[in-house]
């Protein structure tokens, strides 16, 4: 609410006992001032001497209501309007009370009755729009907002709630006009900033957001909304650290902003701190019962826990509070399909996309889980958006190229489904940003710092366990297949992608930049840093599996890290696994992956790629001992089962068993790309609750 008084003369018709002027104009300028005990004493001696007094009794009023005591405001100014009926400042402060109480019809039947009495009352046509808003009659409101600056063409208030009207109606551009055009007036009009803010983020323009919710904060530094959004802005900008700082901030200044605590969760997300992640979900969900958006992202991060029944039951209760939440229900089928619950996710997603038939990432999913057949009805729904696509957001552009072209392949249209998947790669390319300098540096200096001499200077300091098995080898190679197979050995438990190395190496030898490495660094590196890298990856495997004897870490990208896993855990088995270099590529190319490989979205990119990882296994051929490493071809795996699960068995130590070979009988969750099939599951998606507080300004009228 703005409390900022506006002055008017007294009507003539009322003409006051001289000492009462004087009294009333004494007490009028300590409320102006904010001495609100001072002016209400005045203000209570005046009815005293004059129980009817109308203005002690309306500015009485207008002061309780600024004290936030809307009751008492409300029975004080309809007082003074026994006294003064067609009094039209008393009537509009009256329905700016009945605003405040939710009781917005009758401040909307107040403010008419005022502008019938004054026409060109300007506040009473500012204050009628902020009741229709809360009706969500924008349009009415809109136009009453434009009433009021057509009177007063310097009314910041009215141009700020205009905006507002505008914003409902998704009339973004025109909304940040009239938000700049408050702040034009009125410069230090924080609400106006913030909520231009808002405006340029449904705009998509997020830099210049960031810059209004700083200008809001700077201005009132207790604005917990502001500091909120700003922090989905920083988000967007994928500015996690301080995302988070901002998400922090809000709740601070409001510790039961159940919205801020969901959002800072997603930020904890994508830090990886899923741990922390949970906890602010499940402070959200403590404050707000019925959130059912916290629910579906702590189901979320309970499955990146690995705490799957967990996760399937907090998805559960986000449907039984919204029951055709499609978030959720896409969700809960990507978990269902995480742990081979096949005919429940498709059930799922195929509701989801008979809720939200034009959103093509529910396309996407059930291209994991189903083949299309000809005639299929969703795949002429999705050559329709395809017609339609420049209505669609970027993002779902590309989720509807990478679903058309699954659907294209199982429709034996080989053709259609390249086309689809290089429409798809192009736009998911223009929104990444991939150095490839960085990854021939990267590549090279690793190969310049492990060198012979480095590796014999170090060789058997590290962790002696043989529990951690490392699968190795590119995206796509079929390192899923060769973990199922371990897995399905008695002794040996399948831990999926674990990034647990780059955070050891990060918590012991934190750097900027840690794609930085030299012969220097490693050389200078005291020869029980190694163990101690060892011992503290053994420690989080462990907790995955305590009782298992070998714990299967099957990242692909720690072909980086082979050195140092050899150094760090000189007993540790690696296997290398490789497939066909256009096969593995092709397959690349064809997957809208979830994690940050982003030099498979463009052919060439991929290609050389492809060269510095085959340059790079090459070299750890010729510098570790003969044997520390086997290689496995995924084909010779699909061709001889028998003879290859043998040999990868033995290469880990292990006695064999015959359970390796029934490796499709085995149930676990897998949660990479092989999940289904070919294509990747997108777990990127959250759920953010924004645009909180956005609130038209009310304008008070009182007499002077």
């Amino acid at each position: 609410m703005n409390k900022r008084f506006q002055k008017q003369p007294v009507p003539r018709r009322f003409r006051p006992a001289p000492l009462a002027t004087f009294d009333l104009q004494n007490a009028i300028a300590l409320h102006q001032r904010g001495q609100m005990v001072e002016a209400e004493r005045i203000y209570r001696n005046i009815l005293k001497a004059s129980r009817n007094h109308f203005d002690a009794q309306h500015l009485l009023g207008i002061l309780k209501h600024e004290q936030g005591r809307n009751a008492e405001a409300l029975g004080l100014i309809g007082a003074a309007l026994k006294e003064k009926p067609n009094e039209a400042a008393a009537l509009a402060n009256y329905g700016v009370v009945c605003n405040a109480l939710k009781r917005f019809d009758e401040a909307l039947a107040c403010c008419d009755k005022a502008i019938a009495l004054k026409p060109d009352f300007e506040a009473a046509f500012n204050n009628r729009g902020l009741a229709l808003y809360q009706l969500k009659r924008f349009d009415e409101a809109l136009a009453s907002y434009d009433k009021a600056v057509a009177l007063k063409p310097d009314f910041a208030e009215a141009f700020c709630n205009r905006g507002l009207a505008l914003y409902q109606l998704k009339r973004f551009d025109e909304a940040l006009a009239s938000f700049d055009k408050a702040v034009a007036l009125k410069p230090r009009y924080a609400n106006a900033f913030y909520n231009r803010g808002n405006a340029l983020r449904e705009l998509k323009r997020f830099d210049e957001a960031l810059a209004s919710y700083d200008k809001a904060v700077a201005l009132k530094p207790d604005f917990a909304e502001a500091f909120y959004n700003r922090g989905f802005a920083l988000y967007q900008l994928t500015r996690f650290d301080e995302a988070l700082a901002s998400f922090d901030k809000a709740v601070a200044l409001k510790p039961r902003y159940a919205n801020a605590f969901n959002n800072r969760g997603n930020a904890l997300r994508e830090l990886k701190r899923f741990d922390e992640a949970l906890a602010s979900f499940d402070k959200a969900v403590a404050l707000k019962p019925d959130f059912a958006e916290a629910f579906c992202n702590r189901g979320f991060v309970l499955g990146k826990l690995k705490r799957f029944d967990e996760a399937l039951a907090s998805y559960d209760k986000a449907l039984a509070i919204k029951p055709d939440f499609v978030e959720a229900l896409n969700d809960r089928a990507i978990e269902m399909l995480v742990l081979g619950r096949l005919a429940e996710a498709q059930r799922d997603i195929e509701r989801a996309i008979q809720l939200a038939p034009r959103n093509p990432r529910y396309y996407y999913t059930l291209g994991q889980i189903t083949r299309y057949v000809a005639a299929d009805p969703r795949v002429a729904a999705m050559e329709e958006l395809v017609h339609d696509a420049t209505s669609l957001a970027i993002d779902d552009r590309i989720n509807l190229h990478f679903a058309l072209a699954k659907a294209y392949e199982d429709l034996g249209r080989p053709e259609r489904a390249f086309s689809q998947l290089l429409a798809g790669n192009a736009l998911k390319r223009s929104q990444i940003t991939y150095e490839e300098t960085i990854t021939v540096r990267m590549h090279s200096q690793i190969q310049e710092a492990f060198i012979p001499e480095l590796l014999q200077t170090f060789q058997n300091v590290g962790e002696p366990s043989r529990v951690p098995i490392f699968i190795v080898g590119m995206p796509r190679s079929g390192t899923t297949l060769i973990e199922q197979i371990l897995a399905s050995h008695p002794d040996v438990f399948g831990g999926g992608e674990l990034d647990f190395l780059s955070k050891v190496v990060a918590d012991i030898q934190p750097s900027d930049n840690n794609l930085e490495v030299s012969r220097e660094l490693l050389s200078s590196i005291p020869s029980e840093q190694f163990r101690q890298i060892g011992e503290s990856y053994l420690a989080k495997i462990k907790r995955l599996a305590p009782a298992a004897a070998r714990v299967v870490d099957k990242m692909p990208a720690n072909y980086l890290n082979v050195g140092l896993i050899h150094l760090a855990l000189p007993n540790a088995p690696i296997i290398h696994v490789v497939r066909d270099p256009v096969d593995t590529c092709i397959s690349c190319f064809s997957q809208l992956f979830t994690g940050e490989l982003n030099y498979t979205y463009d052919l060439a990119e991929l290609g050389r790629y492809y060269g510095h990882y085959q340059a790079l296994m090459a070299h750890w051929h010729r510098v570790l001992p003969l044997g520390r490493i086997l290689d496995v071809r995924y084909e010779e795996v699909v061709a001889n089962l028998e003879g290859m699960a043998r040999r990868i068995v033995a290469h880990c130590g292990l006695e064999w068993d015959a359970h390796c070979l029934a490796f499709h009988q085995t149930k676990r969750s897998i949660r990479t790309a092989s999940v289904a099939r070919r294509y990747a599951a997108p777990f990127t998606r959250v759920q953010w609750v924004t645009g909180s507080s956005m609130k038209p300004s009310s304008r008070h009228y009182s007499l002077s």
